[in-house]
């Protein structure tokens, strides 16, 4: 393979996440009930649950001890990128943890599992199951998620950990803060350039946990309701309501069953290759203010501390 290769178009998307935690019934039932995801399909280890997209699910959940992050999947562009990436992995620090295979789960495909250089577990498929006909829009699906937004990973060293995202998978800084660094994925001719403002951020941190994981609502309004369902159950808002800076999306913070840091978001800014990054000294707010709308007190104590507790498992 040339070194020159341009990788730009390896990853299309986010799909989902896996998770461990000690009660998975309580945590599906939540996750139905409240978040109002729905079972895709349940075996006798592992829960899938989806949105109303066509992602095969969003996020699986499965029993361990303790709470986990299994691994963050990302979706490929073709079957040579899978091994592109591969490659590229064991070029830029990385290991595959496992080369090209059949997936065994429900969605099917073929995939790789890969580690970056600083402990995270990535699954990379192509292939996978979609579900046929999805009406996001629908007014039955109103108050629930459609796909995942974004992931943010803590970072010991957000400087050492970009250069795998951007040369192995592909993906482009969009924004710079003085507390994170949000990156993209390059979109092709199919969708006009235009993409997510950013699928995965990387925050600083003094560790390498998961820091939250974002589900796409389909309205701002959405996003309320969902704020007033979940402090109905008994999950305060712990940050929001609130707009971003950097993705320009409104949010809703909750700390959810064990410990998992989950927000509802919305209108997340849409960009192409014509996006012009910024920096920390662009991203400043008034005194008081912590987003654009400045009506929200700062993340509290309790999500800072959940954003630092949940580890990928150490294969």
């Amino acid at each position: 393979m040339s070194t020159s290769m341009n990788t730009e178009h390896l990853i299309s998307s986010l799909r989902s996440v896996e998770i461990g935690l000690p009660d998975v019934a309580a945590t599906e039932k939540f996750f139905v009930d409240t978040w109002h995801l729905d079972v895709a399909v349940r075996t006798n280890d592992i829960v899938y649950l989806r949105g109303t997209g066509a992602d095969h699910h969003l996020i699986a959940l499965r029993h361990s001890d303790a709470p986990a992050l299994y691994a963050i999947t990302l979706k490929a562009t073709s079957s040579m990128a899978l091994d592109t990436i591969a490659e590229l992995t064991m070029r830029h620090g990385g290991r595959v943890l496992q080369t090209k295979h059949a997936v065994q789960d429900p969605a099917g495909g073929e995939a790789i599992t890969i580690i970056d250089p600083q402990g995270r577990v990535l699954k990379i498929v192509h292939g996978d199951v979609r579900h046929d006909g999805c009406v996001p829009d629908a007014p039955h699906n109103a108050d629930k998620p459609i796909r995942l937004a974004h992931a943010v990973l803590n970072s010991v060293d957000v400087a050492a950990a970009m250069p795998f995202y951007e040369k192995v998978l592909g993906f482009k800084l969009s924004d710079r803060t003085k507390i994170m660094a949000f990156i993209r994925i390059p979109q092709g001719e199919k969708t006009n350039g235009f993409g997510d403002h950013h699928s995965i951020a990387l925050a600083d941190a003094d560790n390498n946990c998961l820091n939250h994981i974002a589900f796409v609502m389909p309205t701002l309004e959405s996003v309320m309701r969902g704020g007033g369902r979940m402090r109905d159950a008994g999950f305060e808002i712990e940050w929001g309501p609130g707009r971003h800076g950097p993705g320009d999306n409104a949010f809703n913070y909750f700390v959810g069953p064990a410990g998992f840091v989950i927000e509802y978001t919305a209108e997340v800014e849409q960009v192409d290759d014509s996006y012009v990054v910024r920096g920390p000294a662009d991203w400043k707010w008034p005194v008081g203010r912590v987003d654009q709308w400045g009506i929200s007190a700062p993340p509290s104590s309790k999500l800072k501390q959940a954003q630092r507790e949940i580890s990928f498992i150490k294969p």
